[in-house]
């Protein structure tokens, strides 16, 4: 990411990790992030996005995460 820009958002919920897979499609990407102690969280973007923000295997990122809901199934 070219210049540093001190960014400000909303989303409290920020885990910053190392990006150990990335798995390109036509339209989106599934990126999965090491955020440590045996922790992986795996998010989907678009592949314009990826391209754009150039990220790779071993890239060091933040996932974001904002939910609007949180449901739970017990069978």
């Amino acid at each position: 990411m070219g210049t540093s820009v001190a960014l400000k958002i909303s989303g409290r919920n920020k885990l910053r990790g190392k990006v150990v897979n990335v798995t390109p499609g036509i339209v989106t990407a599934e990126v999965e992030v090491d955020i440590g102690n045996g922790n992986r969280i795996t998010g989907v973007i678009t592949k314009n996005s990826l391209d754009e923000m150039q990220i790779k295997t071993g890239d060091e990122v933040i996932a974001l995460i904002k939910a609007t809901s949180v449901m739970f199934i017990k069978e």
